[in-house]
């Protein structure tokens, strides 16, 4: 790759980027959602196996229904928040591997090992997870993804075992091999809520060159 993304580019991405819990009251449109999941589905994944599964709340009555589930100091700011996203994965991901994965007998890899399907669905949709808000921030939007919630009560409201229960009927998305990993609140955060950023560690504290 011969390009280099420009010093404002990266600002966008990760200097200047922030996590918000404060947001303002702009909405964000179905066309920059599906702008979103367009740009962040290229991101690499083991066998382009793609077993993430993202729910967008939109409405005042599915974040309701996530309240519950939210840890007491989340739950203001998911509310206000313009969309809330169920970042989650599916269990049986390898189901689609003959279309994502053509030229090899992938099904076959996790088909008859679910503690592997499981680790390949939670680690590569927690990857996808990063691909989702970088693409966010790349679209001008801003993140505040969150892990204090109960995820056994999410799935139980949003992925049940009863099909006949869920509003959504999405193949290989609404059932019960489909389970949470974490939320990520999307809207224009409001900046004079922002703490000071806190520190990172430096290259010497976290790297090793061998």
């Amino acid at each position: 790759m011969s390009k280099l993304l420009s010093e404002d580019g990266k600002d966008l991405l990760f200097r200047s980027a922030r996590t918000h819990s404060a947001w303002l009251k702009k909405p964000v449109s179905d066309e920059t959602l599906r702008q979103l999941y367009d740009l962040m589905k290229w991101g690499p994944t083991s066998a382009n196996c793609c077993p993430v599964r993202i729910l967008f709340l939109r409405t005042a009555e599915a974040k309701q229904r996530l309240l519950p589930a939210l840890a007491p100091g989340n739950g203001e700011k998911t509310m206000a928040a313009p969309v809330t996203a169920i970042i989650a994965y599916d269990t049986k991901f390898y189901d689609l591997l003959p279309k994502l994965f053509p030229h090899a007998d992938a099904r076959a890899w996790f088909a008859a090992t679910p503690e592997l399907a499981e680790i390949t669905a939670r680690r590569n949709s927690s990857l996808q997870g990063a691909y989702f808000m970088i693409a966010a921030r790349a679209l001008g939007l801003d993140c505040g993804p969150m892990s204090g919630f109960d995820n056994a009560k999410v799935d139980h409201e949003f992925f049940p075992a009863d099909k006949a229960q869920n509003e959504f009927q999405m193949e290989h998305f609404a059932d019960s091999h489909v389970k949470s990993n974490f939320l990520c609140n999307l809207g224009y955060g409001d900046s004079s809520k922002l703490h000071p950023r806190s520190p990172r560690l430096d290259f010497a504290e976290a790297c090793q060159l061998l």
